[in-house]
């Protein structure tokens, strides 16, 4: 690079710059920022002053503060705002006001009591200009903030004063948290000009080495590098990120990327200007304290930041904290612990009162009230070295041997296992012809069993040989008869129940005469919809064990520690003699359970917003992995397992420990079997050091030996936390469990109120007996096994199966009942227990023409993750898609290097169109919240690109055909009084209900059980809530061409909705359930948000933002969601409190990313698209059930 005011790269901008049309002179008019045609992202045109290089601003000025004291003097800086002449209505007054009064903030800093050494002078300087070349430069998407690419404009921003290294060391040394200055592979990063160059030089295109791959199973490492193997040095600010304004559609398949704000790149810089200024301050005092030299002292300090290249083999103080090799012997967890505290990236992410330890406990033993056969004592002690029973394992076999029914309810690696392994091993040698089938809900879980099992019987003389086989769907046609006919012992999922084995019932007599003990693990799995058709199937397994003569089969169930076992037992299977044991017995060695909150951006400032969690994780899994500790790290969707493994390998580069990720794999659902089976295998044989998964390995599969537990993003339930964190420390030794706070409201809950992590108890399992279709698809299926004789069979499905026969069923001459023909041939086909689809698409790899299927998503999902030049991860690596083909079901996907995601765009309207309850909200509010049919239209019309920290790099339009379903849920029309207050301020309607809907949604796990996605609620779109002079504005403000005048706004009702995104029609229960806590959760949410510290109109992540909205959480209004809610509970709202519409300019968090609604300020006091909602009616005919405010359903 040469020294000059342009570099390089600078040359390169220029080129690029004219080429597009730009114009201008001057270093930053070819920076990102400004721009020349319109197009490309930037502030506007602007024209510079010569003598500074600097945008000059002939009429309204922003002035950044000058320091009053004895540190340099802050230059004055003058901006242009725009060439648009300001209105002069009130909201622009008020805005400019309102600027006024931050400047003068912002200038009013009080003189220190310490005079600034010069070095410290010179060093502002340096940070200002930093700090301006970088926040023009971090404006243009593709470019990278090079240490060389920033230099020469530094260097002409300080009077020619050369820039070094150290420079920049000295800075972090001040501000350590805000600077990221760290030498990184050239690889990895997108260099403007440089490597369009370097690709030419090879005669190819960034898009020939993008898309080229060497196999999927290629290590990271041994991907050829076009750049060859040189490092650059990257210098960012990570204490926030420039804000965009959003520019307006001018038709629908009109998508294009926001433009970053003039108006919040003056701030930012200001609020870094300030920052600094406050650091050195700080630093002076400290040192003044001490009787330290602060030359001397910043000096020393700044050796420790002055970054070194991997490839030189001197080890950064962070990587010399890690051993040379990963030890055999692992030290202790508080000891690991101990040293990650030591860490320099370490701020307080250990929340306080967030470190429990629970110090080990021994075994409790108990005997027998039997006798148990020489040869089953030896084959326990030959297999596992058991020579006594824990108390727990003896109390539930003499309950089964009693002639009980058994569940077990006690903690992850208890060895609940052999309380049914035992008895069934006893029943075989007494009668051969016994049988046992085991039922679980994975079939990773059942093939673990069956190992187990297996070795025991190959140790028990006279039992070597019985045969022990699965039954599932990857059971082979032609081994299917021989396994029903002669194994004793069948490992079976509810499906194959379900599909095969209950409608095949003549063929399976023998078996189910025969049989005596049905064994159904991870009974706490079967909740909700699912649970409520597992209980019809095994209602129908007793009706037709009965038919055979076989009334005397004993259940069996084994379940994470839950509210209800026992309850739950008897609801799955329709019984009432049921023992439960839930005195663990079992020993466990020291645990420690730590929360771990990602820290914000800059510590010392909230409003700059919480760092990347998925980051967060990663580095946490690398040091615990790099010292030897087995772990696993659980997330909530398969998107997050998949970025947090590419997070986990970028970490391990970054600590020139790469070859160790070929140990580290993922796990969830998705990949093909084969591949799941081979992860298995290695898992519990020692062969990986880590897994990240999803919480298909959250159930007890034996995976070996594991030291710790990642939880990223806390799981939905209580109840989930416990059965994760209790995969560690399987083998008593010591562990850790460690839940990262995202920046979810349920996340930054449970991170300030640790103690309900420990004392809050279990949720409860729900199970819905009284869902119509789900009752009558099994009652379609038992009438095909045999005839339904209402008066016998009321045992089984209930009181209403009389009406329900005589109105659904066909009644034959002899006054049985018969499935209707409408089910035939295959009633079970038609009945689907799981929501799974039959239609699922297959990904094809095509990297290298290997045409290899990877894995198969299901056909809802695949136009929200699949799409033409969109990224799919697998296996932490990205491909990209070239071909999706929806005739033949696949897509064709090709392995690419590329540092940037993408994220589809669409929008949803959900409406109410039948009321089945309705509940009082509060004794002292008129209001009613509403259960009932809901319909839900979506189109997806388009994606984003986005970099590594969410930043949009690019918008691509696509024409995509609506989905259109129905569901059932809940919702809430809001009281005419609070669009009246709302309109009062000024506050979009639209923006505070969007926001109430996300508090109330993002604290629903608190009491309901769900899963990411289960309930979901209709987010804002910013394009359709903008009138047609908010887009004329906002095309002239970005030098464009006004568009067509558009069609009249839609309007929707204003409503809070939210719904079942699973169960079809009927829905899956959880709206129903919120529905009963519709109060609490109202108050919840209300408080979480008058909790919240931040100060930004617009909410962040932990009150009313949420990372899932699709729409960005662009329209927000945290103000109008307070009056909302305040509203439906019927709480006077403080009027003269609220904040005017105009002043609704702030900043919301999404997940990593920080970004600037303009659509906030357009929207505020701006057109309105929502109306008064008129009371959906119920079925004509139909009555409607009313509750009061103490009342629950089904009580």
């Amino acid at each position: 690079m040469n020294n000059g005011l342009k570099s390089k790269a600078v040359d390169a901008l220029d080129d690029k710059e004219h080429s597009d049309g730009g114009s201008g002179s001057g270093y930053l008019s070819h920076t990102p920022g400004f721009r020349g045609d319109g197009q490309e992202g930037g502030v506007g045109r602007a024209r510079m002053d010569p003598s500074t290089n600097l945008p000059v601003e002939p009429t309204t000025t922003t002035t950044l503060a000058t320091k009053v004291h004895d540190g340099p003097s802050l230059t004055a800086l003058e901006f242009k705002a725009g060439k648009r002449k300001r209105s002069t209505t009130s909201s622009s007054r008020s805005s400019s006001t309102s600027s006024r009064g931050r400047s003068k903030k912002s200038s009013a800093i009080s003189a220190p009591s310490i005079p600034w050494p010069e070095p410290f002078k010179l060093l502002a300087q340096t940070h200002r200009a930093l700090n301006l070349v970088y926040t023009f430069c971090s404006a243009r998407k593709h470019f990278a903030t090079t240490f060389d690419n920033i230099k020469a404009a530094v260097e002409a921003q300080t009077g020619g004063r050369k820039l070094s290294v150290e420079d920049a060391a000295r800075v972090k040394v001040l501000i350590p948290r805000s600077v990221r200055l760290e030498i990184v592979d050239q690889g990895v990063v997108d260099l403007v000009g440089v490597k369009e160059a370097k690709y030419a030089e090879h005669g190819k295109t960034w898009g020939d080495w993008e898309t080229e791959g060497t196999g999927q199973d290629t290590e990271e490492s041994e991907v050829p590098n076009p750049l060859g193997e040189s490092d650059v040095l990257i210098f960012e600010f990570v204490d926030g990120d420039l804000k965009k304004d959003a520019q307006q559609n001018s038709k629908k398949d009109d998508i294009r990327v926001p433009v970053y704000s003039q108006k919040h790149m003056m701030s930012l810089i200001e609020k870094r200007n300030k920052k600094f200024v406050d650091a050195v301050d700080a630093f002076l005092a400290k040192c003044q304290d001490e009787g330290v030299d602060p030359v001397e002292k910043l000096e020393a300090d700044k050796e420790m930041y002055v970054p070194v290249s991997p490839r030189s083999g001197v080890s950064t103080p962070a990587a010399a904290r890690l051993p040379a090799q990963i030890p055999k012997e692992r030290p202790s967890i508080s000891e690991i612990i101990a040293s990650i505290r030591e860490m320099e990236w370490y701020t307080d992410q250990i929340v306080p009162d967030g470190h429990r330890v629970f110090d080990p406990q021994p075994a409790v033993y108990g005997d027998l009230n039997f006798t148990l056969s020489q040869s089953l004592v030896n084959a326990l002690y030959n297999t596992r070295g058991i020579t006594k029973f824990y108390s727990h394992q003896a109390e539930a076999i003499n309950s089964l041997h009693d002639g009980h029914n058994v569940i077990v309810s006690t903690s992850t690696s208890s060895g609940k296992s052999l309380i049914y392994q035992v008895p069934m091993l006893h029943e075989l040698e007494q009668d051969p012809h016994s049988r046992g089938m085991y039922i679980f809900p994975t079939k990773a879980l059942a093939q673990d069993q069956r190992r187990s099992l297996k070795e025991l019987l190959s140790y028990i003389e006279g039992l070597e040989h019985i045969l022990v086989e699965t039954f599932d769907g990857d059971t082979p046609m032609a081994d299917r008869n021989a396994i029903r006919d002669e194994a004793r012992i069948i490992f079976t999922n509810p499906d194959m129940l379900h599909i095969t084995i209950l409608p095949q019932e003549t063929y399976w007599r023998t078996f189910l005469k025969n049989l005596k003990f049905v064994v159904v693990d991870e009974l706490h799995v079967y909740n909700g919809l699912f649970g409520s058709h597992v209980a019809f199937i095994m209602r129908r397994l007793r009706r037709i064990c009965a038919a055979v003569g076989n009334r005397h089969v004993k259940f069996i169930s084994c379940s994470a520690t839950v509210a209800n076992p026992e309850k739950h037992m008897k609801t799955i299977f329709g019984i009432d003699d049921v023992k439960l044991t839930d005195i663990d017995g079992s020993p466990s060695g020291r645990k420690e359970f730590i929360c771990w909150n990602t820290p914000f951006r800059d510590p010392g400032d909230p409003s700059s917003g919480r760092g990347n969690s998925i980051q967060e994780s990663a580095r946490l899994f690398c040091q615990l992995v790099l010292r030897g500790v087995r772990v696993i790290a659980f997330c909530r969707i398969r998107k997050q397992c998949e970025l947090l493994l590419s997070a986990v390998r970028d970490e391990l580069k970054s600590l020139d420990r790469i070859n160790i990720s070929r140990f580290v794999m993922g796990y969830r659902g998705g990949y093909n079997p084969q591949d799941r089976r081979k992860i298995e295998r290695d898992m519990f044989e020692g062969k990986l050091l880590g897994i990240v998964a999803t919480n298909a390995l959250e159930l007890g599969v034996d995976i070996g030996s594991l030291d710790a537990v990642i939880t990223h993003g806390f799981p939905y339930s209580i109840s989930n936390l416990r059965q994760q964190s209790g995969r560690a420390g399987r083998r008593n030794k010591d562990s850790v469990s460690i839940l990262v706070g995202d920046s979810y409201a349920t996340d930054q809950y449970y991170m300030q109120n640790p103690d309900e992590l420990f004392t809050k108890p279990n949720c409860e399992l729900q199970v819905d007996l009284t869902n119509e279709l789900v009752l009558e698809g099994h009652v379609q299926c038992a009438a095909f096994e045999m005839p339904i004789r209402p008066d016998e069979d009321t045992e089984y499905f209930g009181p209403q199966l009389h009406e329900l026969a005589s109105t659904r069923l066909t009644k034959d001459n002899l006054g049985f009942y018969h499935c209707h023909e409408r089910f035939r041939p295959h009633p079970s086909k038609c009945v689907n227990i799981r929501d799974t689809e039959d239609n699922h698409y297959a990904i094809v790899d095509t990297t290298n023409n290997r045409n290899a299927v990877i894995e198969e998503i299901e056909e809802s999902r695949v136009f929200f993750s699949i799409y033409e030049g969109g990224i799919f991860f697998h296996q932490g690596n990205p491909y990209m898609v070239k071909e999706l083909n929806t005739d033949r079901r696949f897509a064709r996907v090709v392995r690419v290097h590329v540092d940037w995601t993408t994220q589809q765009r669409d929008f949803t309207d959900i409406d109410p169109v039948e009321t089945e309850a309705i509940r009082r909200i509060s004794a002292s509010a008129k209001t009613k919240a509403f259960l009932g049919a809901i319909r839900i239209r979506t189109i997806v019309y388009g994606y984003f690109k986005l970099d590594k920290k969410g930043r949009i790099l690019d918008a691509v339009a696509l024409d995509n055909p609506p989905i259109e379903i129905m569901s059932k849920g809940m919702w809430l029309d809001v009281p005419k009084g609070a669009l009246d207050i709302l309109k009062s301020h000024n506050l979009n309607a639209a923006a505070a209900i969007h926001a109430a809907e996300h508090a109330i949604l993002s604290l629903m796990p608190i009491h309901i059980i769900s899963s990411p996605g289960d309930v979901r609620t209709e987010c804002k779109v910013a394009v359709k809530e903008l009138g047609p002079k908010h887009r004329q504005a906002l095309a002239h403000t970005q030098s464009q061409a006004v568009p067509p005048p558009p069609k009249p706004a839609r309007q929707r009702p204003a409503r809070l909705t939210f719904y079942d995104a699973k169960g079809g029609p009927s829905g899956s229960g959880i709206a129903a359930k919120a529905f009963e806590f519709v109060d609490s959760l109202l108050r919840r949410a209300l408080g979480r948000i008058e909790a919240c510290q931040c100060t930004t109109p617009q909410g962040c992540i932990e009150c009313v933002c949420d990372e899932r909205c699709k729409e960005m959480n662009v329209v927000m209004s945290k103000a109008g969601a307070g009056v909302v809610l305040k509203c439906l509970l019927g709480i006077e709202v403080d009027v003269d409190a609220l904040p005017w519409g105009e002043d609704v300019l702030g900043e919301c968090f999404v997940g990593r990313d920080e970004m600037l609604s303009q659509e906030g300020k357009e929207l505020a006091g701006g057109l309105e698209t929502i109306v008064e909602a008129v009371e959906v009616s119920a079925r004509p005919g139909v009555s409607v059930q009313i509750y009061g405010v103490e009342e629950v359903v089904g009580e």
